[in-house]
């Protein structure tokens, strides 16, 4: 493969739902321009960018893959995403290193949830989309349907460009409506050839109406085709392209295809409109990146060879044998096979060998990459998913992916107890490959918690690291972090005496108890007058109360916001310590604590929800049921916000249930809010849980 430049690359990420034939067209449209010397199945384990072993064995994409197509004198690198809402983060990313969109709708299912949320991540990031309607040979497959689905949920500015000949079983060529010809497949081949002919007569109806259609759309983008299409001028094939590629530029318009990946019809036309239409790296604006490690201050960057090199790192990946492979989009400059980057993120050097493009699991050893290409790299020693590499003459940061934030969140441990220290390793190896996948410990359940964008993301989470790191580990609903504190104040007294022969233990103490404010913390107060408790000692007393709070009263949660006042007490010149006073102190605490009427407190979350308002109802209902507030709704754009305040212990597998209530289409976010006494039933279940959890225990 020879070498290319910003003005030769398109940067093009796949992008539809799940099950929607982007892997497939991806495999075809390699393999159709030569690039790609087989044509493989998701079927059959053998799709070019489908690499990894939990990929092939559940037939559907999980992490983004990358590949390439030369045509045309141009070099079209394709980002194949993962379709499924758990796997979202990598089809962000992989927006994030494209300049435009191909969005795959199969002709038999249509639009689903994910086909829209990419839709509209492309179009808010103003990535020109094109629309490919896959599976053409399908069963019940309906391409007006499809195009008018498209228009009624996605956008109506989206107009056909190519349209089939025959459909399901009869489909056998498409017409191209701005060339006027049609390309007709021999039936049953699947090498992508064809016969270019004058328009067949099926076909002719349907090109009349779509034909008008789009002349008329292009024209209205740009006045001066306007004027002279209503002056009865013919629109040329030149002026057509130029015209639709800068409405496509300014999201005015949206060109739609028609394929079959499993019988290669109509790649051809795909990757020519590709060439044609889409913007190369070098005509994509300049991004503005954050000069050094720290600086706020911010540099131009532009898809010339001719600037300091720029890269932002998008994906890294762990494979047998060759360890972490890192992929990049090179955002400006060039760089040469085994060359010395600087990661001005993590202030540190790394070197460059065997730069390559990547061909699915192959990989093409490159002299040099050119501003606008991606390329990869393998065996970098501290550098991960949005890092930016550059020199450190000029260091710069290019601006970060924005990933989806965590939906469930699960305990892990790992299911041999020898295999915790590898479980953590493999856990934060995993974050590396993809930022999705969070973990954080809770210092209060003493739980390490792992999160992901769904429980699906969770357990292939599971099998890549048993498979990686020979980890079985296991999920496990959270504990809730309950905490208690006090409604009332009383007093009373903590006495410590032990004889055991020789010298013995003594300590005497008085203490006051009561309620703080919410939040206010714990405060002690020492009102020792007389010496009655010798002032070395008092610390003691704190001491042993602290400790015992963290047990509690009721269920064993940490006691706070409460005051203790020590007033009086007693001591003994040879048996009393610091020792005997920290006990006095404990049982202070037990004696007193549970006469100021104790009650638990239960974490609560907010919640903002936004929903379609075909399924507000079905959501409020969810959130009444498990005891939510409700704070306001407000509406949004094609939908409504929903705001309310949810005990945590209710919202255990929340994102699947809200997702099942809106067929995936209703998106949340959530964040500590604070305490709030539980009820008495939710008291009485906490106690009753925490007493058979102690019998275990002991049993144990």
């Amino acid at each position: 493969m020879r070498e290319y430049t910003g003005s030769e690359i398109r940067n093009i990420a796949v992008v539809g739902h799940g099950a929607s034939g982007k892997t497939s067209l991806v495999d075809a449209l390699a393999f159709v321009s030569g690039s790609s010397k087989r044509h493989g199945s998701v079927k059959d384990g053998t799709a070019l960018t489908d690499t990894g072993a939990e990929e092939i064995e559940r037939g559907y994409s999980i992490s983004l893959g990358c590949a390439f197509a030369e045509w045309q004198d141009a070099k079209i690198n394709l980002i194949d995403t993962p379709g499924y809402l758990d796997f979202q983060g990598d089809a962000v990313a992989g927006l994030a290193a494209a300049d435009g969109a191909l969005c795959v709708v199969p002709a038999t299912s249509g639009v689903e949830v994910g086909t829209e949320r990419m839709f509209r991540e492309a179009v808010a990031r103003r990535d020109p989309v094109l629309f490919v309607v896959s599976m053409m040979d399908k069963e019940h497959a309906d391409f007006d349907r499809i195009y008018q689905q498209i228009r009624t949920r996605l956008s109506p500015k989206v107009i056909p460009v190519e349209i089939p000949i025959g459909q399901g079983a009869d489909f056998h060529g498409v017409v191209n409506l701005f060339t006027r010809r049609a390309h007709v497949y021999a039936r049953g081949a699947k090498t992508g050839a064809y016969e270019e002919t004058d328009i067949p007569a099926e076909a002719q109806p349907l090109f009349d109406r779509y034909y008008q259609d789009l002349i008329e759309s292009i024209s209205a983008t740009d006045d001066s085709l306007l004027e002279h299409y209503l002056e009865g001028g013919e629109i040329t094939r030149e002026e057509a392209i130029a015209g639709m590629k800068a409405a496509m530029q300014r999201m005015e318009l949206f060109p739609l295809f028609c394929v079959s990946s499993e019988l290669n019809y109509g790649m051809q036309a795909v990757l020519s409109t590709i060439v044609e239409l889409m913007p190369n790296a070098y005509e994509m604006e300049e991004l503005h990146a954050f000069t050094g490690a720290e600086g706020d201050d911010t540099v131009q960057i532009h898809a010339t060879d001719d600037g300091p090199p720029a890269a932002l790192v998008f994906k890294t990946t762990s494979e047998p044998h060759v360890g972490e492979v890192t992929f990049f989009r090179l955002f400006s400059g060039s760089i040469v096979n085994g060359e010395e980057l600087y990661n001005a993120t993590r202030n540190t050097a790394e070197k460059l060998n065997h730069l390559c493009s990547a061909q699915g699991r192959e990989r093409i050893e490159m002299p040099r990459l050119h501003a606008g290409d991606i390329g990869c790299v393998a065996k970098l020693r501290n550098t991960h998913t949005n890092d930016t590499l550059s020199t450190r003459q000029h260091p710069v940061r290019l601006p970060s992916i924005a990933f989806p934030e965590g939906q469930v969140q699960m305990a892990v441990h790992a299911a041999n107890r020898a295999d915790e220290e590898k479980l953590q390793a493999g856990l934060h190896r995993l974050h590396d490959e993809d930022p999705t996948f969070e973990i954080s410990y809770n210092t209060e359940t003493h739980e390490t918690i792992v999160s992901g964008l769904g429980e699906r993301h969770l357990e292939v989470a599971l099998a890549k690291l048993k498979r990686k790191f020979s980890v079985t580990a296991e999920l496990s609903k959270p504990k809730i972090a309950y905490r208690e504190t006090l409604k009332a104040m009383a007093e009373g007294q903590g006495r410590h005496k032990k004889q055991s022969g020789g010298r013995g233990q003594f300590g005497d103490c008085w203490v006051r108890f009561a309620p703080q404010p919410r939040g206010s913390g714990y405060e002690f107060v020492d009102q020792i007058v007389g010496g009655s408790i010798p002032r070395q000692y008092v610390p003691a007393v704190d001491k042993g109360i602290q400790e015992a709070a963290q047990r509690g009263v009721l269920a064993g949660y940490p006691l706070v916001d409460f005051k203790v006042e020590l007033f009086d007490g007693s001591y003994h010149t040879v048996d009393s310590n610091e020792m005997s006073f920290k006990m006095a102190g404990i049982l202070a605490f037990k004696s007193v604590a549970a006469k100021c009427k104790p009650v638990l407190l239960e974490p609560l979350d907010e919640l903002e929800i936004t929903t379609p308002d075909d399924y507000m109802g079905d959501v409020l209902g969810d959130l009444s049921a498990r005891r939510g507030h409700i704070l306001g709704t407000e509406p949004a754009d094609g939908g409504t916000v929903i705001r309310a305040v949810v005990p945590q212990a209710e919202l255990h597998s929340y994102a699947t249930s809200v997702q099942s209530m809106t067929h995936g289409r209703a998106t949340f976010h959530r964040h500590f809010k604070g305490y709030e006494e539980a009820p008495h039933d939710v008291v009485e279940k906490v106690v009753d849980e925490s007493a058979k959890s102690r019998e275990v225990e002991v049993a144990v």
